[in-house]
């Protein structure tokens, strides 16, 4: 069930003025590291308000993901590049040969900046070689563009293509090179996040409805989060200062599904669009 809003025209007397719909982007993160989270992720598409998926190419569910996808033809998809592995008792590896990115049993480092909980295990902390990122990066994007042709842009898991400048650098370089570089920051896009509490599945339709009525005429917004079910398989997926992951999600797909949502969307006249449409 999908939504599309347009511009209103509105009259007044005899002054005719263009009103610029507001344009959302809502993107749903991290396809393919549960199947809990690959089912919500499409529900999010089909019931509710998201419009592009991003999915993590070296994950356990990718395979999964892929299958979904091929059925679900008009959702927007990105390749979300993975330099690491945060959560406890799931994890992955990279695609490629690359020691300089992972820990002693081979998977990606859980951080990617210094982080208290796990001492000594960001890849910030270790000296990672750009080389090897370059190599693992086209590996994902390859991979993701032979499974799912349509890929239309990369987007970065846990911000790591802000490692470091010469990353930053090299990440638009691939892109441009795969003819995937859709950059919202090309096309004024400005980030937008829940507006107030967002704890509970009720807080974060009410932030999510302040947010909504906080969009400007004739701006473009990016709003991301994370949809998951709230199974007991994602109630074992977790991490240091991350506990609550199964209950936090399931209110990401709450709100992406609410007719609240819906109804503030359509009264505020908001256009969802995807991250292909940048470019329309």
């Amino acid at each position: 069930m999908k939504k599309i809003f347009f511009a209103l025209t509105i009259y007044c007397g005899t002054v005719n003025a263009q009103y610029i719909a507001p344009r959302l982007i809502i993107r749903g993160d991290d396809m393919g590291f549960a199947h809990a989270a690959n089912e919500a992720l499409i529900k999010s598409f089909k019931q509710g308000i998201e419009q592009s998926i991003e999915v993590l190419v070296p994950s356990p569910w990718f395979p999964e993901a892929v299958k979904m996808l091929a059925n679900e033809s008009k959702v927007d998809v990105g390749v979300h590049l993975a330099l690491t592995s945060e959560w406890e008792n799931v994890k992955w590896r990279p695609l490629t040969c690359c020691p300089s990115l992972t820990d002693s049993s081979g998977y990606f480092y859980p951080m990617l900046y210094p982080n208290p909980n796990y001492p000594g295990k960001a890849l910030k902390q270790h000296p990672w070689k750009i080389i090897e990122i370059e190599n693992e990066l086209r590996a994902q994007i390859e991979l993701a563009i032979r499974k799912i042709p349509r890929i239309s842009h990369v987007s970065a898991h846990m911000g790591c293509d802000m490692l470091d400048k010469d990353v930053t650098l090299l990440v638009k370089k691939l892109a441009k090179e795969y003819k995937i570089d859709i950059d919202p920051r090309d096309f004024a896009v400005k980030s937008i996040g829940y507006q107030g509490l967002a704890v509970t599945p009720a807080e974060k339709v009410k932030s999510f409805i302040n947010m909504i009525d906080s969009l400007k005429p004739g701006s473009v917004y990016l709003f991301v989060d994370h949809p998951a079910f709230d199974s007991p398989e994602m109630r074992a997926i977790y991490h240091i200062g991350y506990e609550n992951v199964a209950a936090d999600r399931e209110g990401v797909v709450e709100t992406f599904t609410s007719p609240q949502v819906i109804e503030a969307l359509k009264r505020k006249q908001i256009k969802l669009i995807s991250y292909a449409d940048l470019k329309k």
